[in-house]
């Protein structure tokens, strides 16, 4: 998919890519500091961090394409390097949280409180641990998303700015 209704496709998918990434990643920092979002986010997250690792490559995928038909600048080059980028802000932000749900699922043993005898000591600090990874993770997404999207608004609109 290339075109949308004569429309380059990159054009309209970024703007899933530039909500739901930052809004997965919010979620995932969420989940990692508040329980009781945990219980009820977690799982809508992980189906929505899923679909932004599949939208991110084919929105890459239009972006390249449309690319390949505009005059190549400087402006353009360098927001299609940080565009590759934004597929490994989306799987980390699928990967910790994965990790962390799996965690505290195994820590809590289930819906129910269970005794600790694997690693009870360091479980602690092993929740701990996963909540600042989570944290990190989130706000690197968000930054990068930033970072891509600033980059793809200079390229766009640099040529409209420097003719008013």
């Amino acid at each position: 998919m290339q075109t949308v209704n004569g429309l380059p496709a990159h054009v309209l998918l970024v703007h899933a890519i530039v909500v739901l990434l930052p809004l997965s990643a919010a979620l995932l920092a969420l989940t990692a500091l508040w329980p009781a979002a945990r219980r009820r986010l977690a799982g809508p997250n992980a189906i929505l961090s899923l679909l932004v690792v599949v939208l991110v490559p084919i929105t890459t995928s239009a972006g390249e394409w449309l690319e390949h038909r505009l005059t190549p600048t400087p402006l353009i080059h360098r927001h299609t390097e940080l565009g590759d980028t934004a597929i490994y802000a989306a799987v980390a932000v699928a990967a910790v949280l994965a990790v962390l749900v799996w965690w505290r699922q195994r820590e809590s043993g289930g819906r129910t409180p269970a005794k600790r005898t694997f690693l009870a000591p360091a479980s602690g600090a092993v929740t701990a641990t996963l909540t600042v990874v989570a944290v990190l993770v989130s706000a690197a997404a968000v930054y990068d998303v930033v970072r891509i999207g600033d980059s793809g608004a200079k390229a766009s609109w640099n040529d409209w700015a420097a003719h008013r």
